[in-house]
């Protein structure tokens, strides 16, 4: 199996779940010089592809679905191939490729049964049970979620590799949101949003 990156199994996990199997928009987090270094990494080995669109759509950062214009300014629009969706060990379908020529131009109105809000990535992993990380987010998960002390007792961690972890392993890579809220008797209590 390919080796992939967390963020690369993100855009690749989110491509594959949506219907037109457009590569964006990718992560909030990922923008500029890091996005253009994980899309030509993911274009290199070939799990995705460039589309060149009839239209000439420009590119919008608003809308978030077409990856550039080539010099003639039609649109190109980034697309995961069947070497990618066999990278996140899903079985290509006959006939349901990526997309060509003008039909693959998002309109710039959300279908009409499409939330008007963007969905976000979906979790491209989850942690091995029995680590650490595994042992915090179940914690989190916990009805009444926990409290930085208790989380340093039950991992062994300092407080600021906890809080590192929310930022770090939690957020930015696996994509959950952690919030907290001030508790009467325990003092900040953070939780999952579900």
């Amino acid at each position: 199996m390919t080796k992939l990156s967390d963020t690369q199994l993100v855009i690749l996990s989110a491509a594959a779940q949506r219907e037109d199997r457009n590569v964006l928009p990718l992560p909030g987090s990922l923008r500029g010089g890091a996005a253009a270094k994980v899309v030509g990494a993911l274009l290199k080995r070939g799990l995705i592809a460039e589309t060149v669109a009839d239209s000439q759509t420009k590119a919008d950062a608003a809308l978030n679905r077409i990856w550039r214009n080539d010099e003639d300014g039609r649109a190109i629009l980034l697309h995961i191939t069947d070497a990618g969706l066999a990278a996140i060990g899903i079985e290509p379908e006959d006939g349901d490729g990526a997309p060509t020529g003008a039909d693959a131009v998002p309109s710039a109105e959300p279908p009409q049964d499409a939330p008007t809000e963007a969905d976000p990535a979906p979790k491209a992993r989850t942690p091995r049970t029995g680590t650490k990380q595994a042992k915090l987010i179940e914690m989190l998960r916990a009805e009444g979620g926990a409290t930085v002390n208790e989380i340093v007792a039950a991992t062994g961690w300092q407080p600021h590799t906890v809080r590192g972890a929310f930022a770090g392993a939690l957020k930015k890579k696996l994509g959950l949101e952690v919030i907290s809220e001030k508790v009467e008797g325990r003092g900040r209590v953070y939780r999952l949003e579900a």
